[in-house]
């Protein structure tokens, strides 16, 4: 038998509720929410949700994180309110960021002058990788 759950609160306390466009509609009397089954919504890998987390408390924009990883700037930023995610003040420091596939980042990181004056990370991005540096303002 198939037990159906409520896809707000994962409640099990449902009734049924009325027929919608020849759906069975139910209702959960834990949360009060109606819903009809076979529901099918997108779903974001949690591996984008939370690369676009770590991008933004890395300093970089909603827009910037959507053209890395191609998902929208809303969805990233109802993510971030979602998380209650805050991103720390940096005044002094500006983020700067480069796509690089591996054999180009084993270049750039063979030259010295390229790692010292700033701080860096470095994250996987599907089969690319992404170099974030922060540099302090020049006042």
């Amino acid at each position: 038998m198939n037990v159906i759950t409520c896809p707000k609160c994962n409640g099990n306390l449902i009734v049924k509720s009325g027929i919608i466009k020849d759906r069975q509609r139910y209702l959960c009397k834990s949360c009060t929410y109606y819903f009809t089954v076979n529901k099918v919504g997108k779903k974001i890998d949690d591996y984008y949700v939370t690369k676009a987390l770590q991008l933004y408390l890395e300093g970089l924009s909603y827009r910037e994180i959507e053209r890395i990883i191609g998902v929208s700037h809303v969805s990233i930023s109802n993510w971030v309110k979602e998380y209650k995610v805050k991103k720390p003040p940096h005044p002094n420091y500006h983020p700067s960021y480069k796509i690089f596939k591996h054999t180009e980042l084993v270049e750039y990181l063979k030259n010295k002058e390229q790692l010292s004056g700033a701080g860096m990370i470095i994250t996987e991005l599907g089969d690319k990788f992404m170099l974030i540096k922060w540099e302090r303002f020049k006042d």
